[in-house]
């Protein structure tokens, strides 16, 4: 029994050895040599390189994959969101780019149209998108066939988006431009 009983407490006598030994290199901080707001610590301990930041360590990972920007200022999400505004989305997925709408039919009940936009860059070329028309026609509630189709109805909407996406950027990029900042002085 007694054998039992060390034998269950060496690991932990063991770990308590590895823990007690690495604490030898630990070297107190002199309060007047560091600043006292966080950030500045924070700061400083990057720049002599004892700390990391995770966010930076995402980003690095992000810019691997590809950098995009938010949502609202990318004129391809926004010119492919205006041109198909009249359908219900199911899904509108940013970060994945992505935007599948539901099914929509207009006048008759029998046939409908579902459109899927994946986006490849963020560049306004006519590469950057891939556009899936999908249509679905029923004879009855339980007889329906669904076909994905290609040609017109896809290189329409893509002439649509990459203009109202090159209108977008010709109007932000002026507005960046010819943007004015009015100072207003309280005592007049």
């Amino acid at each position: 029994m007694r054998f039992f009983k060390n034998t269950l407490l060496a690991p932990f006598y063991l770990l308590m050895v590895i823990s007690l030994s690495s604490c030898s290199g630990f070297k107190p901080g002199d309060a007047r040599k560091n600043p006292p707001e966080p950030e500045k610590r924070v700061a400083k301990n990057l720049e002599e390189g004892r700390g990391f930041r995770l966010n930076d360590s995402v980003k690095k990972v992000a810019r691997g994959r590809g950098s995009f920007e938010f949502a609202s200022s990318n004129e391809l999400w926004r010119a492919s969101l205006d041109a198909i505004d009249f359908m219900p989305l199911a899904s509108a997925n940013y970060s994945g780019g992505v935007i599948i709408t539901d099914w929509y039919s207009e006048n008759d009940q029998n046939e409908s149209i579902k459109i899927t936009i994946r986006f490849l860059s963020n560049e306004i070329r006519s590469d950057s998108l891939d556009i899936n028309i999908f249509l679905k026609n029923c004879k009855d509630l339980m007889n329906c066939k669904t076909i994905q189709t290609e040609g017109q109805i896809a290189n329409e909407l893509r002439k649509k988006i990459l203009k109202k996406a090159a209108l977008y950027k010709e109007t932000g990029s002026k507005n960046k431009k010819n943007k004015k900042y009015i100072y207003n002085d309280p005592k007049n």
